[in-house]
């Protein structure tokens, strides 16, 4: 066996049932399944080599269900870098900052094109903060009571660090909220922009340099040279342009619900369930996640 497909179902919306697992098994000639967690989770082993994934989105019949092929070799991974927005937050967290300033809108159609690659990162991370001066700082602490956790977050973290896995917040945001993700969640390290304010208010500038694209790509590398970790015992989560970099060097890059350039590019995609499927992906069971 030099591959598995491991399928994930969106929980809220649907079970993978035996049924949908045979069709798919059949589809690729694969081994008799393992069920990793029952209706949601299930590996297919495949001797043949890597299965063709188009006949498995074929066998899926639209259903939402997570499809992910890899080689069986270092699938436990043992070192997590995550992105945090839409991604481990279910939010943009400088959109809902701007909304306390009365420009959500304005700040988020920038986002949307930096996010799908259409604009420069460092550029439109300037653009956007620079709307903000004069902002008050108790924005922050405002725009922190409504960030939401992304479902199966705790559960990732939580389950590989357990394992003995590193596990890194890498962001293009901030540290006033990275700083709280991380520690609420257990993530062992993080790394963030620096919004820049008076004491009062913000500046409107943002501290040099600026951590994007190339910075979470470096960062993966030097966190796993530091720990002795080989790249393929990697895996990178994110979901816009600035995580490409990152996910392609990780031994497993999953784009999360991700902006179009970014699904399209990486080796592999959770389109429909939540982060737990990063979990059954490297073949953790149900009663394996803390």
């Amino acid at each position: 066996m030099t591959h598995i497909l491991t399928l994930v179902a969106d929980r809220t919306a649907t079970a993978l049932g035996a049924a949908t697992i045979a069709r798919v098994r059949d589809a690729i000639q694969g081994d008799p399944p393992d069920i990793l967690s029952p209706g949601e989770a299930a590996d297919i082993p495949c001797p043949a080599g890597p299965p063709d994934l188009h006949l498995v989105r074929e066998a899926l019949e639209g259903a939402p269900i997570d499809a992910i092929a890899q080689p069986t070799e270092q699938r436990r991974k043992a070192l997590l870098i995550a992105d945090m927005d839409s991604t481990i937050v279910a939010v943009e967290t400088l959109d809902e900052l701007a909304d306390f300033a009365g420009i959500k809108e304005q700040i988020a159609a920038i986002t949307r094109r930096a996010m799908n690659g259409e604009l420069d990162f460092k550029d439109a991370l300037r653009e956007r903060v620079g709307m903000l001066k004069g902002l008050g700082t108790d924005a922050l602490e405002k725009t922190w009571e409504r960030i939401r956790i992304t479902p199966g977050a705790r559960e990732l973290v939580a389950t590989m660090r357990a394992h003995g896995a590193v596990t890194a917040l890498v962001s293009g945001g901030f540290t006033f909220f990275t700083g709280r993700v991380a520690a609420e969640l257990g993530f062992d390290l993080h790394h963030a922009n620096t919004l820049l304010d008076d004491g009062t208010t913000l500046t409107g500038a943002v501290g040099e340099p600026i951590l994007d694209r190339d910075t979470k790509v470096s960062t993966l590398r030097a966190l796993a040279e530091q720990r002795g970790i080989p790249l393929e015992a990697t895996m990178a989560v994110g979901d816009g342009a600035n995580d490409l970099d990152m996910l392609a060097t990780a031994g497993l890059g999953v784009a999360f619900h991700a902006k179009p350039i970014v699904a399209t590019a990486a080796r592999a995609c959770v389109d429909h369930a939540d982060l737990r499927a990063l979990l059954f992906v490297q073949g953790y069971r149900a009663e394996d996640i803390r």
